[in-house]
């Protein structure tokens, strides 16, 4: 996953006394000198870690937002009549300083956090949401935005620039611009306490998930995992200060990877509990009273914008349109995916009573009995995989050779860029033709102060109007190996990497006159749709046999192996769809709560709404428990979860396009690159979809390739 653009374009005089205080924060400061104060004279205007410090960030903020107070002004009180020129290119252009130290702040937050720039994002978090609102309570400047909008079909305006207008309106009506003065005053109090407590939540989890990893002073409690598993574990001891002892740090998902090989049931169910309540210790890192409080308020905040709840607000300029849409989708998957789960829930079962476990199968059982399983069924070992997927060889050999087949593109390494940890990397990205594209930089190790999982985001995002070009980063928690030793993945890692770099192919290939609408800048079900279909091309004969290589001898994996993995490919895939369905369903849930329900008692609510979308398998725990599910509390996916079912169906239909018109060939990479990759959010998504692909998407490839279709949902 990543995090979508934040719409901060304008502000009012209301913020006047904030500014007259932010002014006084900064007057000892020496903007001049600040890294931020002017346009990177880095290659890309890519940000210059280098020179880049703690104390740059809050200054600059501020000075960003008066900066971008007085450019807003001078827009909502230009005498002249609007047009499109003075009102929506004007705003393209305000908010350059703004823009680029929230980029890097962002960056380094999420990926790279201490308690000095916590401490800043709290502080911040508030003010930047007044400066947001202001844009949308603003009347002089939504006065000039609404005029244009509806003189647009009398005006000559450019496809895309017509786009622009229609969409800048939507984002202006649906975050409030036509309320009552007493209801604006109303939201603007809630979105402060939203983005405080969201903020809050994001820094909770990143404690307790630190907190709650799993101390083991007996290695023998730790048999099954693998030499390197146990370096890291070791590694991750001394640098908490716990010499002589192993520590399993944990991820972002419910299911931890060390369940799949832990010999010792006492061990698992203490990881995989560790996992569950990580978040929900009665202590100042519980998340329940947040999470409970934020679900409060966005049902209020949909109300006051006139909608019945925050989903059906959320979903009006999605793909889906309703959350009764999107709902019913899900819906329709879950009897097919649960009915799979309970057939490999008895495969499982067996195997525990043929071994005389004398238990009944529970959630830390599920992936150590699920891998006895698969080795009986298809004699695959993932401990046999994992030495034919060195990271960097999948990078190089593999994300990147399949970009380079499909698109005629090349990478550079740069060791002359800044990066923000010793651990990143940064490529340059040619074109086919050998013009410089893009930077892309990619950080894959977890790291204690790094938010769990993976997602691409923009450092610079192109703009032909701005003149810059993409800057994009991919960020992982992949386990770091202990020095000298190969970093090996698990084949869900591998896929993990080519979806994140599907975002960054559609971030590098955005060719847009305007910021707002370039790149990934889309509806959240239909930008997960790039990065699910890059997916597809891990498995491609071509693609596998470039990479899959032995990291010490450079063998490639030899076919037996390879068709073993191919025939155990919708393994699991029962309880793999339930756990993510169950998820997505959770986040509708608490997305569509009316604004007069009373506050929920978060884990009662949680387990009735599993019982009540029938999903709530014993075995099978959802991907992620409301008390650390990021995507919804703290990344921008509240009510938008389900999207990645929603592309895994549109990725799923665009690949059986590609393999009926001769899969992997540069004619439908530059097809679809032309037709989806490189068009932004400049024409309505679904007609996209529908011109390149010549039919509306279908459900059945999806089911086919979830192992679901022969289901009876699927009837």
């Amino acid at each position: 996953m990543f995090p979508l653009r934040t719409l901060v374009i304008a502000t009012t005089m209301s913020l006047v006394a904030f500014y007259t205080q932010a002014a006084v924060n900064t007057a000892g400061a020496d903007l001049g000198s600040n890294p931020f104060y002017a346009a990177s004279t880095l290659p890309f205007q890519a940000p210059p870690f280098d020179k880049i410090s703690d104390g740059d960030y809050q200054p600059a903020i501020e000075e960003g937002m008066r900066q971008h107070l007085a450019e807003i002004e001078k827009i909502a009180n230009n005498p002249a009549a609007p047009t499109f020129e003075n009102t929506f290119v004007a705003m393209e252009k305000s908010g350059a300083m703004l823009n680029r130290v929230m980029a890097a702040f962002d960056t380094v937050t999420g990926a790279n956090t201490d308690d000095t720039l916590q401490k800043i994002q709290e502080q911040e978090a508030p003010r930047l949401s007044a400066h947001r609102d202001a844009i949308s309570f603003n009347d002089k400047l939504f006065h000039r935005i609404e005029t244009v909008y509806n003189q647009r079909d009398t005006l000559k305006l450019d496809p895309e620039s017509k786009r622009l207008v229609e969409v800048v309106y939507r984002d202006f009506v649906h975050a409030g611009a036509k309320l009552s003065d007493a209801d604006k005053a109303k939201l603007k109090a809630l979105n402060k306490e939203e983005s405080t407590l969201s903020t809050a939540f994001t820094n909770k989890l990143l404690a307790a998930t630190k907190a709650a990893a799993l101390v083991v002073d007996d290695k023998s409690k730790l048999a099954g995992l693998s030499d390197a598993e146990l370096a890291a574990a070791t590694a991750a001891a001394k640098d908490r200060k716990l010499d002589g002892e192993y520590v399993l740090t944990l991820q972002n998902t419910t299911q931890q990877p060390e369940l799949q090989d832990l010999n010792d049931r006492a061990t698992r169910e203490a990881l995989f509990k560790a996992s569950w309540n990580r978040a929900e210790q009665g202590d100042a890192n519980d998340t329940r009273k947040t999470i409970e409080r934020l679900a409060q308020i966005r049902a209020e905040q949909a109300r006051l914008l006139g909608f019945k709840n925050y989903a059906a607000w959320k979903l009006d300029d999605q793909m889906a349109k309703t959350p009764e849409t999107a709902i019913a989708f899900m819906q329709r998957l879950v009897p097919a995916a649960t009915a799979r789960a309970e057939t490999e829930a008895k495969d499982i079962q067996a195997v525990i009573d043929q071994q005389h476990g004398g238990f009944k199968v529970a959630p830390w059982d599920w992936n150590f009995y699920a891998e006895q399983v698969r080795k009986a069924k298809y004699d695959l070992d993932e401990n046999q995989i994992k030495p034919y997927f060195e990271l960097n060889n999948v990078l190089e050999n593999g994300v990147f050779y399949a970009a380079n087949q499909l698109y005629g593109l090349t990478f550079k390494e740069r060791h002359d860029i800044p990066v923000w940890q010793p651990d990143v990397r940064v490529f340059e990205v040619f074109d086919q033709d050998g013009s410089s594209l893009a930077l892309f930089y990619c950080d894959y190790f977890k790291r204690d102060n790094k938010n769990g999982g993976a997602w691409m985001d923009n450092l610079v995002t192109q703009s032909k109007l701005l003149g810059t070009k993409p800057v994009i980063y991919n960020v992982g928690n992949f386990s770091k190996p202990a020095a000298g030793q190969p970093a090996l993945l698990s084949f869900d890692d591998v896929i993990t990497m080519f979806h994140e770099f599907g975002h960054a192919l559609h971030g590098i290939f955005a060719d847009e006159q305007y910021p707002t609408l370039s790149g990934t800048n889309t509806a959240r079900d239909f930008v997960e749709f790039p990065s699910q279909f890059n997916e597809h091309w891990a498995t491609n004969p071509k693609v596998f046999a470039h990479y899959a290589k032995h990291y010490k001898t450079g063998a490639p994996m030899p076919q037996p192996l390879v068709d073993k993995m191919k025939k155990a490919g919708k393994f699991n895939s029962g309880y793999n769809m339930t756990e993510l369905v169950s998820a997505a369903l959770l986040d509708m849930n608490w997305h569509t709560l009316p604004a007069s329900a009373p506050l929920q008692d978060a884990d009662a609510f949680e387990a009735a709404a599993l019982k009540k979308d029938k999903t709530d398998l014993s075995y099978v725990p959802p991907r992620y428990r409301s008390s650390y599910f990021q995507h919804i509390w703290g990344n921008g996916y509240a009510a938008g979860y389900y999207a990645y079912l929603w592309t895994e169906m549109l990725a799923d239909d665009a690949f059986v396009a590609f393999k009926d018109h001769g899969g992997m060939t540069r004619a439908n990479g530059d097809r679809f690159r032309k037709m989806v990759l490189s068009r932004g959010n400049t024409e309505d998504l679904a007609t996209m979809y529908r011109n390149w692909r010549g039919q509306e998407p279908q459900i059945e490839p999806m089911l086919e390739n979830r192992g679901l279709k022969d289901a009876p949902a699927a009837k």
